[in-house]
């Protein structure tokens, strides 16, 4: 999910909230590139993911350059980004191979989004979910509890769900705004 906000960075404003897509359509295993060789033999599974990341990684650019060109042509230039993850654990680490295709995924969602910004020289911080709000709160000079109910105001005027997904983004969007101010 990507979130769009306007300045100033002490009361942000809504742009833009979209999916950014991570994959490609047309090619359904690239949802889960780690998943889609867990069953193969090695020499048949390792090239595959290769491709599969490969299709994640051109599909990322491809999605973010797409939002960038909307921003721009709206008047918007994005200075900043901010990416939630769900874990930051090397994937090398966890023994279960289920559970480690996720985090590899996980991983490589996060790092294609970080080459495909790098590539636009758009800096950006990565967030843990799980301590998001309270990592926000001391840049952003808000109670954990304050920054959240200024994340759900934000949805108010927003068409479509704005859940955890959404609210986690615009604080991530929150933060490289503030970032941007600094």
């Amino acid at each position: 999910m990507a979130v769009l906000l306007a300045g100033p960075a002490n009361a942000p404003k809504l742009v833009k909230c979209q999916a950014v897509l991570l994959s490609d359509p047309k090619i359904p295993q690239s949802k889960q590139p780690h998943h889609a060789a867990l069953e193969l033999p090695e020499k048949v599974g390792k090239p595959l993911t290769r491709k599969l990341r490969k299709v994640v990684a051109n599909a990322a650019k491809k999605s973010l350059e797409e939002l960038l060109k909307r921003a721009s042509t709206e008047g918007y230039e994005v200075g900043g980004a901010g990416l939630v993850v769900g874990s930051l654990v090397d994937p090398a680490t966890l023994h279960n191979e289920h559970i480690r295709a996720h985090g590899l995924e996980g991983q490589l969602f996060r790092t294609v989004l970080e080459d495909a910004l790098g590539e636009q020289e758009i800096p950006c911080d990565v967030l843990l979910e799980k301590t998001a709000y309270i990592t926000a709160s001391s840049a952003l000079r808000k109670s954990p509890e304050e920054a959240k109910r200024m994340i759900a105001g934000l949805g108010e005027l927003h068409e479509g769900s704005w859940r955890a997904e959404e609210k986690l983004a615009a604080l991530a969007a929150w933060m490289a705004l503030r970032a941007e101010y600094r």
